[in-house]
């Protein structure tokens, strides 16, 4: 057997050698190959790959240009015409294949630029990958609650302790903002006290300042940009310029940070420092206190899970424990945002469900939008096939055929991108406020790959089916008029119909279940009152214990105030949890977390809670301050039958039971209630709470704002209304509600575009039975029968399949919520019946038209 020459060698000097000189060089190169090959097949391979190396010469390589390509052109530009034409001759399908298309990619859009926007949140930090967030699981009777804060000295002490550290940073973040003021001007601004590594950690940039020399001073503020502006007018020279801090400290601008961007979860306008705070507050470096958020950046290359490992203990061994109960862990911050549940020590899932769910609404509502472009263009495949068959007959092959319907499909496509393009730019704005969000739709280069993308994917899609189909026929049987509908293109197109309406009764129902819960959060009785119900922080003079009394006196006697007190908790999230608790019976083991709420007296008559036993905190007692009250979950876990007069040990202090409140939501309803304890401590709260007139709000607060301004100079009334602010517990699920109506509704839309496309073919196909029944005595009603028949048969098979589906997802959704509503029949039911009189609706109409007319017109061809 003769050796053969190297593969690849052969085939490039085939490709690039001239007619005239192929077979000689060949022949040649092949000789000498051959007895080479006796001596040493490698060197014989690799000498006649270098032969044809040689040969790669401009006197031997042939010309590249096609002479078929003048033709391809005129088939291009002769495709393009019969397309055009299409399109202008089949108007009506063409309007519905447009409409559906770009609306469908418009909605896609919308959703893409959602999901891009909440996937890059956080994730610009310069070692994204290396920085962690210091979180804690403890171990309480009822499992695992994992916390996010730890104690104010553990970023510093995992510095020095752990090598695979390389920076750490401890934050405290308050939710009140604070006033800054310069000379005569005064703004509230958001900030939080940080660690000198702050910078080192997190990429937010320093555009004026030494970032060595930020931190020298304690009594340095850094400022944002956006900050600087409002405070000095200019950004320029500000560096050592004083600001006060709440009219009683004075700090110096050591620097100015970048405003933060829109896609970093932590946002604020300046930062002071951490050791400044904790100075003359011991207590928040306690190693049993846990106020602070603990962030690291490990060296590269450490593995997180045995570092995890690692520091399982650390807590217990710092404070001298036997019994661990809480157990600290790193988890990667630029994943907290959608990442942030978690159950049972174990993560469970957060927003990253939402951005989930909207991918999932944007392929199904894309998706719906192809299968009309297939249903229509297979439907009205009938009027093509002679098109089909004489270009079949003169030469065409099924692969051009193919290429051409694709092409035509992917035109389509891309029209409809260029209105879809339009459509976003329109509604970006609401969707912007329905979000909550500042999107933008700036043509970079991911952005335009990924819309080719989608235009390209979607062309090729809904155009498979039809390019596959119509390619197929036989041109003989075409030519002949032999032509039948085969029973694989009606059920293909049944098939297809069942599944867009499949989704949408899916849509339909999730839309029902999540409107029915936000109602049931909204109307649920909380065990408190809400409404009508201001407050604002305690700052300046009021800060002081000795001011509280005196002011409440004056706004109570305010037009319209009917009540006023002060309390540590805003009722919308866990503020203050506490442990310590001693009492007759209790597992020495057992360390859960009880809220704290700290109260004056009239609080719990300001939000008119229950009391199930006992009574409340009242001036008529004296001092309260060794009182206490309880919520009913409190008083259960401490499996306390008659707990009225009992003692308890708090951090070392007796206190006395003398009331136990009816269970009440301070939290949001995605929690079970906890344990709470209220006690009288007014020196410990945060808040006035303030009960207005109904009716008179605005009344009320102009005349409260003009008496704060002359009570406490130089602050400003910062308020915020408590219903309000339950509200924002629910904003993820309120948006969720809000966008769902819109997608289901868009589904309906093209839905219904779909069936009305193939409703108005049917009885165009079927004109002439029409005019023979007509004429035999069928009625127009009888008519209508006989045309939305399969249609309702369609809808009803879709409904059948949807509802079981829809029941496992609305279900898996509700698991998020601890309290919610019963799944009803009527939910399922009345959605069905919607997309079936919806479907009816849509066809009737067409079939109305088609069923009226007169039979001489329908057979006049004839």
């Amino acid at each position: 057997m003769k050796p053969s020459p190297p593969h690849r060698a052969l085939k490039f000097l085939r490709w690039f050698c001239q007619e005239d000189y192929i077979e000689e060089i060949e022949g040649d190169l092949t000789e000498v190959f051959e007895k080479q090959y006796e001596q040493s097949q490698t060197k014989a391979r690799r000498k006649f790959t270098w032969s044809v190396i040689r040969y790669f010469r401009p006197e031997f390589i042939k010309s590249f240009k096609s002479s078929s390509n003048p033709n391809t052109i005129a088939m291009f530009r002769h495709n393009f015409l019969l397309t055009f034409r299409n399109f202008k001759r089949y108007k009506s399908s063409f309007f519905i294949n447009l409409v559906g298309l770009s609306t469908g990619l418009a909605c896609s859009l919308l959703i893409y630029l959602w999901v891009a926007d909440e996937l890059r949140m956080d994730k610009f930090h310069k070692d994204d990958s290396q920085i962690f967030q210091v979180l804690e699981n403890f171990d309480e009777a009822t499992g695992l609650r994992t916390g996010e804060t730890t104690s104010g000295y553990m970023a510093e002490s995992l510095a020095a302790d752990m090598p695979e550290v390389e920076y750490s940073v401890a934050v405290l973040t308050y939710p009140e903002r604070k006033t800054l003021s310069v000379e005569d001007k005064n703004l509230k601004a958001s900030g939080r006290y940080v660690g000198k590594d702050f910078f080192k950690i997190f990429s937010f940039p320093i555009v004026q300042g030494n970032p060595d020399k930020i931190w020298l001073n304690k009594n340095t503020i850094l400022v944002s940009e956006a900050l600087a502006l409002k405070l000095f007018n200019t950004t320029e020279n500000i560096i050592g310029r004083t600001i006060k801090f709440q009219h009683d400290q004075e700090f110096f601008v050591s620097g100015i940070f970048s405003t933060i961007p829109s896609n970093s979860s932590q946002q604020f306008d300046f930062l002071l420092s951490f050791e400044e705070f904790v100075a003359d507050r011991q207590n928040y470096l306690d190693w049993g206190n846990t106020p602070a958020n603990a962030y690291v950046k490990l060296k590269s290359g450490v593995n997180v899970d045995d570092f995890n490992g690692k520091i399982a203990d650390y807590v217990q061994i710092k404070r001298n424990k036997k019994v661990r109960y809480r157990t600290p862990f790193l988890a990667r911050y630029s994943d907290r945002y959608l990442y942030g549940k978690y159950e049972n020590g174990i993560q469970s899932g957060g927003r990253i469900e939402y951005v989930k769910l909207f991918s999932i609404i944007a392929l199904f509502i894309l998706g719906i939008a192809c299968i009309n472009f297939m249903n229509l263009s297979t439907a009205k495949a009938s009027r093509r096939t002679r098109e089909v068959g004489i270009k079949k007959t003169i030469g065409a092959s099924r692969k051009s055929l193919i290429h051409y319907y694709l092409g035509e499909s992917t035109l389509m496509a891309f029209l409809s991108a260029l209105a879809a393009v339009g459509l976003v730019l329109l509604l970006l704005p609401q969707f912007n406020e329905i979000t909550g969000k500042h999107l933008v739709l700036n043509p970079d280069i991911e952005l335009i790959l990924s819309l080719l993308g989608v235009v390209l994917l979607t062309g090729l899609v809904s155009g498979s089916y039809p390019a596959l189909y119509l390619s197929g026929f036989n041109p003989v049987v075409i030519l002949k008029g032999k032509l039948s509908n085969a029973m694989g293109e009606v059920w293909a197109r049944k098939g297809l119909v069942i599944l867009q309406f499949s989704i949408s009764v899916i849509l339909i129902v999730s839309v029902l279940v999540v409107y029915k819960q936000i109602e049931f959060v909204q109307s649920k009785n909380l065990g408190f009152t809400k409404d009508n119900v201001i407050f604002f922080d305690r700052e300046g003079k009021l800060e002081e214990e000795e001011h509280i009394e005196a002011f409440l006196h004056e706004v109570e006697n305010l037009p319209g105030v009917l009540s006023a007190s002060v309390t540590s908790h805003g009722l919308s999230g866990a503020d203050w949890g506490v442990y310590g608790f001693e009492w007759e019976g209790k597992d020495p083991n057992d360390n859960t977390h009880f809220e704290h709420m700290t109260v004056y007296f009239d609080v719990m008559e300001i939000l008119e809670m229950e009391l199930r036993s006992g009574r409340t905190f009242s001036k008529d007692f004296g001092s309260e301050f060794t009182k206490v009250i309880f919520n009913e979950a409190a008083i259960e876990h401490m499996a306390l039958k008659d707990p009225i007069g009992e003692k308890i040990k708090f951090w070392g202090m007796d206190k006395e039971i003398i009331g136990v409140v009816k269970n009440f939501h301070f939290e949001s309803l995605h929690e079970s209630i906890r344990p709470l304890m209220i006690s009288f401590w007014p020196s410990k709260t945060k808040r006035f709470i303030v009960k207005i007139e109904g009716g008179k709000e605005k009344e009320v607060i102009d005349g409260l704002q003009k008496f704060y301004r002359g009570y406490n100079p130089g602050f400003a009334l910062d308020y915020k209304f408590l219903d309000s602010e339950y509200q924002l517990q629910y904003v993820a699920e309120q948006r969720v509600a809000t966008l769902s109506h819109y997608f289901a509704g868009l589904a309906i839309l093209i839905s219904c575009l779909g069936l009305f496309g193939l409703a108005t073919f049917t009885a165009e196909r079927r004109i002439k039975e029409i005019g023979i029944r007509k004429i035999l005595g069928s009625s127009i009603w009888g008519i209508v029968r006989l045309l939305s028949g399969d249609f309702g048969k369609m809808v009803m098979a879709a409904v059948a399949i949807a509802l079981p589906i829809s029941y496992f997802i609305v279900a898996k959704w509700l698991e998020s919520f601890a309290y919610r509503i019963d799944l009803k029949w009527w939910f399922f039911i009345g959605a069905g019946v919607m997309a079936l009189f919806i479907a009816w609706l849509t066809v009737g109409i067409q079939t109305i038209k088609a069923a009226r007319i007169n039979p001489t017109e329908c057979l006049k061809d004839e």
